[in-house]
């Protein structure tokens, strides 16, 4: 048996590292903004981020706004077809050089002062030069060109010219990624769209909700009822022995809700089709072999399990959900829509009205979550000497042989493991 679980408040002399013992956690992580502040330096502007899909900027001059940490990004393919990640803010003024949130572009421009930048951030001219003899020379002023890599479609960049491969900082987490994408059903990944909403409260209260399995049937209870049998069958996990989550290193982990899921690419034949796809089963059958159908009708609700990438996105299902911190007590998520790119116009229409279902502005899942979210920052306020918990399944928990963490769906071996990275990280 466990030895319990014993805190010990926060004093002013606690370090980052007594914030967070065992399972537990001090609350001061959701509301000290001096912490907050200390967060955006030691695991923002320090760690690999995710700031897009490949498939948001397929063209050169194609390009994306992003945010790493509080500080704004662009992300942009250049002429040549690499992809750069430039620091939105001008090398004179500060002023952003772009506001529009995707489009294409040749270049980007001051709208200040009109200083005009290249695709790759190189300060291309400024007006009424005569001022700036032997005081400015062009090249010492590029645009902040920040370290990029891509894995599977996704884009990640850091302000740490030093930091590791990102293969490296992915480590077990890359395997969940490729089977993530499979759900194209042959076709490559898209992005459909995005909504955004901000809810009062932490960042890490948001990060925590992607692989928690035990709030689904609670919080989401209305969304299973809204739900056909079938689909309401498919996400009752809690009792199953093969839904579970695992430790994945460097903050990561994933929760397998619908382990038949897993990987798309099988199919024993068993798994009878849901009759709500009739129609789009009827329609697809006229163009193309049954086992084609077969695979994309399958594949309409994702992958079977929630990847959380720390610090901010999560590969949910059929879904993107990235949160960018706004303040201690602030936090905006943007919810990512899916597709298969090339794939039937009917598929991806049904993929958007199941997204819009659980995750849009008017579904039954986003508002319920960030008002979870926003009853936890509240409660937080109450006071330190309470902490947050996160030791649900500490008895039953095992390591495997490639060294992941593993317990039940419901358990809190994830949190455990972005806990563990946000300590490594704070301390460093």
């Amino acid at each position: 048996m466990n030895a319990p679980l014993r805190f010990h408040p926060r004093t002013p002399d606690s370090s980052y590292a007594d914030l967070v013992q065992d399972a537990v956690v001090d609350p001061s992580l959701y509301t000290d903004p001096a912490i907050f502040e200390a967060e955006m330096d030691k695991i923002f502007y320090k760690t690999w981020v995710w700031v897009g899909h490949e498939s948001e900027i397929r063209n050169p001059g194609d390009f994306k706004t992003a945010q790493i940490g509080r500080q704004p990004v662009i992300v942009v393919r250049d002429k040549s077809g690499k992809i750069n990640v430039l620091e939105n803010r001008c090398r004179h003024r500060g002023a952003t050089v772009c506001e529009k949130h995707k489009g294409n572009a040749t270049g980007f421009t001051c709208p200040y002062h009109s200083w005009s930048y290249g695709l790759d951030g190189k300060l291309r001219g400024l007006p009424y030069p005569e001022g700036y003899e032997d005081v400015v020379e062009k090249a010492d002023l590029p645009l902040q060109n920040l370290r990029v890599g891509a894995y599977g479609g996704m884009i990640f960049a850091s302000f740490n010219q030093d930091i590791e491969p990102l293969e490296d900082f992915l480590g077990h987490a890359k395997q969940w990624i490729d089977l993530f994408m499979k759900q194209g059903a042959g076709f490559p990944i898209k992005v459909q769209g995005e909504h955004k909403f901000s809810f009062k409260g932490n960042w890490k209260i948001q990060l925590e909700n992607t692989t928690d399995g035990y709030h689904f049937p609670v919080v989401h209870k209305t969304f299973l009822s809204s739900v056909d049998a079938e689909t309401s069958e498919m996400l009752s996990f809690m009792t199953d022995d093969q839904s579970i989550t695992r430790s994945l290193g460097n903050g990561h982990s994933v929760m397998i809700m619908v382990p038949e899921h897993v990987d798309l690419d099988i199919d024993d034949g068993s798994e009878q089709l849901q009759e709500r796809f009739s129609h789009i089963i009827e329609e697809l059958s006229k163009t193309m072999p049954p086992e084609q159908v077969r695979r994309i009708v399958r594949s309409l609700h994702g992958a079977g399990f929630n990847l959380n990438l720390f610090p901010n996105v999560a590969m949910s299902m059929s879904f993107f959900r990235v949160l960018h911190p706004v303040s201690v007590s602030e936090t905006q998520i943007r919810h990512v829509a899916l597709g298969m790119d090339g794939g039937p116009e009917i598929a991806n229409r049904e993929r958007l009205r199941i997204h819009e279902h659980f995750q849009g502005p008017f579904g039954f899942g986003s508002p319920d979550d960030a008002e979870a979210w926003e009853r936890v920052q509240a409660g937080s306020n109450a006071g330190r000497n309470v902490p947050i918990l996160v030791n649900r399944g500490l008895n039953r928990e095992w390591v495997d042989d490639n060294g992941d963490k593993v317990s039940h769906s419901t358990d809190e071996t994830g949190m455990r493991e972005a806990y563990a990275q946000w300590k490594k990280m704070m301390e460093q």
